[in-house]
Parts: C-alpha cells; structure tokens; sequence
C-alpha cells in the first residue's frame, strides 16, 4: 500500500457529508505541519451549518507561490442499501478502491500532500512557497467555504500565482484532461402575474403560463454567443415551472420559471440580464406590472490560457504518463471560481471522474499514484523555472 493510497483510504473513512469536515483538515494539517507549514483554521457560518477552512503556507509570502486547493465534504450516500459496500468504509474490489469521496476528491487531496513530502524531502531550499486552500463547504452552498477564505487573502494582501484545483477532471486515465477554465453560472426566477379565474370564464382571468409561452419560446431559440476556442456557446436552460391550484378548472394566478445560463466569457451577467429583459418586452411583460424577476450569480467564468502553470501541467503528465492532455472548459462550475478571482493562472487536474456522486464511488487504483507523481513534477518544474528566470 503506498503512501498517497494509504492516506485516501484515511480521508474516505472520515464520513465528510457537507459541511462536516469529520476530522479530515487535522489529518492533513498534522501531515503539512511536519513539513514547516503554517495551517490556519478559518471557520465561518452558522453554527447549525458551521463550515471548516483550511489556509496552510509553506514559505514567506515573497516568492512565486502555488496553491493546491480542494475540498474535504463530499455529497450524501444516497440509499446505503444500494452500495455493494459502506461508503466510508474505503472498500478494493477489481482492482479499484470504492468509497464517497474516492473520486471526488480524496484521492487528489492525498495525491497532493504526498507530492509535497516527496519534493521537499528531495529539495531543501525550494525557490517556490507552497500553500494549501481547502474547504468543507465546496459541495454545499459555497458561501462560507473557499469564497471567505479568498476575501481574506485579499484583505491581507497575499501573493498567489498557480493553483491547482483537485477537481476529478480527468476521463479515462488520470491526467488524459485538465481544466483551465469553467463556464460561469446566472440563475433566474422568473414570477409572470396573471388573475386567477374559473377556466370556463377566461375572460373574466388572465392566464399567466400563456403570457409568459412566448417569450419562453424564444427565449429557448436564442442564440446568446457563438463561444470561443476554449468555451461552448453560452446556453439557457428552464430547470423549474411552479404554476396552478392542481385544479383543473382553475386558472392559475402566478407562474413561477426557473432558469440557468452557463456562459462563457463572451457574455456577461449585465449583457445576458438585459437580453433576457428585452425578450420579456418584446412579448407585452414589463417589470414590476406583469412579472418580478431574481437574479443570482453563482460564479463567473474563469480561463487560463496556456502560459506557466498549462504547459508546467502538460509537461508533467507527458514525462509521468506519455500522454499529452487535452484542455477543457466542460462541465459545472467550480471553487476554481472564487480562486480565479485572487490568482491569476487556476487549472483542475484529478483522476476520473465518471463515478463522481454515484452510488459505489470509485477510483481505480492504477489512477492513483500517476496523480501524485504529476503533482510532484509539477512542484519542480515550477521551482527550475523560478530558478532559471533569476540565473536569468
């Protein structure tokens, strides 16, 4: 059993249901404090939804530093009748370790602890500091967790330049796909008024559900971008609609629309809310008299292009694993968001992730150790290079 496994089967039996950190930053913290970090404990939220942060930092805070973040909460089991085994009892079967969390995202925090302790024990004097930003509160509402934590690092004024998040990104083998970016979220409730009436006298009511049809209709054909070379189009989908009594002879006297978009970097916010506003008027609705519409912004889009922190990333997994990466801004959203906002270069990198929130979570145990090796390399490259650049 190798270190990074032995360490993963530790964090998979500590049951982290959000925003239950279940022990899981001690145990890492016990571990990073051996190797001369700095662990800070950062707690916020309330006391029934109390959320536990990690900010540990190896170093001065004067050199080119890189971050590795992630989160030790996990979802819930599910049924655990379902699962062929107890969740949090890290379980091998066919060659794979199954457990919640296994993929999502224990693995990559082991991975990335076990790297640490490999580069410092062979480099003394690292040109790099090293920091770690983790979170109990990444599989929740992400209000108390990474987000307080970089508001902090903000108000102290602290100097980050890589972070990788440990995000499972990768497809068939760990390391085939990284993120360097992801879509940003907008959701939108959308409340059309109408009269509530009895159906066989519609002229005595206004039916709000065929008020808001057409504007729905176009709403759903518009084209809001064309994307770019790194991002899909900007998409809207209706998650949600919430009208009538559960009569049917009344006619409702509210619809209620839910509403996301996933948008990339060409469009904003502002731009997609006013769209979306002039769509309504072009339809008779008008604020305020005809509908009432929320907004909340869940997280920007974030990018990377291929700069430092990219190719030190596909440099690596090509020397650990022959395999030359492929960039990708797929998928949901993530604390990627929040760190993207105090650092300028942020990439996911983690071991498959088809079994990610699944009934018998799983990582292979072949995707293991590649993962900690490339974390390694990633440290080193990045320390020659600051090396370099001052030779220089």
């Amino acid at each position: 059993m190798t270190d990074t496994l032995r360490l993963t089967e530790a964090l998979i039996a500590r049951p982290s249901v959000t925003p239950d950190d279940a022990g899981c930053q001690a145990l890492i913290g016990e571990r990073l404090a051996r190797l001369g970090f700095g662990c800070e404990s950062l707690e916020s939220g309330p006391v029934e939804f109390r959320v536990s942060n990690l900010w540990a930092r190896r170093g001065v805070g004067e050199r080119p530093t890189l971050v590795f973040a992630g989160h030790t909460d996990v979802v819930p089991t599910g049924p655990l009748q379902a699962w062929q085994s107890d969740p949090f009892v890290p379980t091998h079967r066919d060659g794979r370790l199954y457990g919640r969390g296994a993929s999502d995202m224990k693995t990559s925090l082991a991975a990335m602890v076990v790297a640490c302790e490999r580069f410092l024990a062979a480099v003394a004097e690292p040109a790099i500091d090293i920091a770690f930003l983790l979170t109990s509160d990444e599989e929740g509402p992400a209000t108390d967790g990474t987000v307080v934590v970089c508001r902090e690092l903000q108000r102290r004024g602290q100097r980050l330049d890589w972070c990788i998040v440990g995000e499972p990104t990768s497809v068939r083998r760990t390391g085939d796909m990284i993120k360097n970016g992801r879509r940003g979220t907008m959701s939108g409730k959308l409340t059309v008024k109408g009269i509530q009436g009895h159906i066989a006298y519609p002229h005595l009511a206004k039916n709000p559900i065929h008020l808001a049809a057409p504007a729905l209709a176009e709403l759903a054909g518009t084209i809001w971008d064309k994307g770019n070379e790194f991002f899909p189009p900007t998409s809207w989908q209706v998650s949600n609609i919430h009208g009538g009594t559960g009569a049917s002879n009344v006619i409702p006297g509210t619809v209620v629309i839910d509403f996301n978009f996933r948008f990339c970097t060409e469009s904003t916010p502002q731009g997609l809310q006013q769209q979306v506003n002039d769509i309504l008027a072009r339809h008779g609705l008008q604020p305020g008299n005809d509908y009432d519409l929320d907004w909340t912004i869940g997280g920007l889009p974030f990018l990377t292009p291929p700069g430092t922190l990219v190719e030190a990333v596909r440099e690596a997994i090509r020397l650990e694993t022959g395999m030359q990466t492929e960039l990708s801004t797929t998928g949901g959203t993530s604390d990627g968001r929040f760190i993207a906002q105090v650092c300028p270069q942020v990439i996911e990198l983690g071991p498959p992730n088809a079994s990610i929130h699944k009934i018998d979570e799983h990582v292979a145990l072949e995707d293991i150790d590649p993962l900690t090796a490339i974390y390694a390399r990633v440290l080193h490259l990045l320390h020659q290079q600051v090396l370099a650049t001052a030779i220089r």
